[in-house]
């Protein structure tokens, strides 16, 4: 009555999409482990291969497989000149996240308008940082007074300085009044010694030569390194440096709100 039931050819399956390059960069466990560990803190290759207990020539294939798919930068040491510190761009991970969810199913997408670092933290005890540069008239300041202006309920903020100016740079004042409407008129840098008596949960230094010169301090407090170029080098004036004054704000702002939901 019917006819034999004749096996169908095999349907070759399409070609899988291209893999996500955060996908591929982070699934490799050493990668992953570095990505994990500079989103704490600028480090260089002898303090990676120091924390992460591997070989300095493993661990710089891996950094350059990370450079060149756009999610760590590096930075010469502006202290000696002789050192690199490498840096993972959390906004760009953040893309690259987003890309991958997207490229698995378009609703994964994170809906716009949540910004890092603003979740509360009602009934806690407010962490207390301290920020610290050489001057304490540029970056720290800078630090600090971005902190206290979006986070002063949830952290108690200083800044200090190994060798302090005697006052703030002029643009100082001036781009965290042009970018972010902030007055620090009035303010004065001061030395570390000032704060050595206080308990501080974080300390963010911000220059290489800060970071280098201290060591030990606060050696019970979780230490960060962010390496930031100073600005007042970039020219021979204060109106030919405002530009670098205006990019180290921009980068200050954005390492600051990771900041919050790293603390504790």
């Amino acid at each position: 009555m019917y006819g034999p039931i004749m096996a169908s050819e095999p349907q070759a399956l399409p070609p899988p999409p291209p893999q996500p390059v955060f996908v591929r960069l982070a699934a490799h466990p050493l990668r992953w482990l570095l990505l994990t560990t500079l989103a704490d803190s600028d480090l260089r290759v002898r303090d990676l291969v120091t924390e992460l207990d591997a070989p300095q020539n493993l661990l710089s294939y891996h950094l350059r497989q990370l450079r060149e798919g756009g999610l760590v930068t590096v930075r010469r040491s502006s202290y000696d000149g002789r050192d690199n510190y490498y840096h993972l761009d959390l906004d760009r991970c953040a893309e690259a996240l987003a890309g991958t969810a997207a490229a698995l199913h378009p609703t994964l997408v994170r809906a716009p308008g949540v910004r890092a670092g603003s979740g509360g933290r009602e009934g806690k005890r407010p962490d207390a940082v301290l920020f610290l540069c050489t001057g304490n008239s540029v970056r720290s300041p800078i630090a600090e007074a971005l902190v206290r202006h979006y986070f002063a309920e949830n952290v108690t903020v200083a800044s200090a300085g190994t060798h302090p100016r005697s006052r703030l740079h002029p643009n100082t004042v001036r781009v965290l009044s042009d970018q972010f409407g902030i007055d620090v008129v009035g303010q004065r840098p001061r030395h570390v010694s000032t704060v050595a008596a206080r308990r501080f949960d974080r300390v963010v230094t911000l220059c290489d030569r800060a970071r280098e010169d201290v060591p030990g301090l606060a050696q019970h407090a979780r230490r960060t390194h962010w390496s930031i170029a100073e600005p007042a080098r970039a020219g021979d004036s204060e109106e030919a440096s405002y530009p670098a004054f205006q990019q180290v704000a921009s980068e200050i702002h954005t390492r600051v709100r990771h900041l919050l939901p790293s603390l504790s």
